[in-house]
């Protein structure tokens, strides 16, 4: 499965607060499943559009696979408030996991690994 690092509070907006578009300023080729991966790391500072509040910084899971989404088109342009360019990542169907499962993130589209694409999975057909 391909995985994608998204430092907090991001990555639990696309998880749990409907962000629609990950930003980038490359295109990957893949379409379809995309693991959502906090990175190590919190963005700071950070400024979520109006009305969408993130839980505490402590509350942030970090280091670990957090959801799973689809990766369906890259866009120039968007009406989503989340878009802020040069291109968009459109997602959609998030699925959060009950557990977060820890690993390494990496840049650009990755692998997970195969340990944990089985925790992953196995997660998705118990939601």
């Amino acid at each position: 499965m391909k995985a994608i690092t998204i430092r907090q509070p991001w990555a639990w907006a696309v998880v749990h607060a409907g962000k629609d578009i990950e930003n980038r300023t490359w295109s990957p080729s893949h379409r379809g499943e995309l693991a959502i991966h906090a990175a190590a790391r919190m963005h700071t500072p950070t400024s979520l559009p109006e009305g969408v509040r993130s839980p505490d910084t402590d509350a942030l899971t970090l280091g670990a696979v957090i959801g799973v989404v689809d990766l369906v088109d890259v866009v120039e342009q968007s009406r989503s408030r989340w878009f802020i360019g040069p291109l968009g990542l459109v997602l959609a169907k998030p699925r959060p996991l009950e557990r977060p499962v820890p690993c390494r993130g990496a840049l650009n589209l990755w692998n997970l690994p195969d340990d944990v694409e089985r925790e992953v999975r196995a997660q998705l057909r118990r939601a």
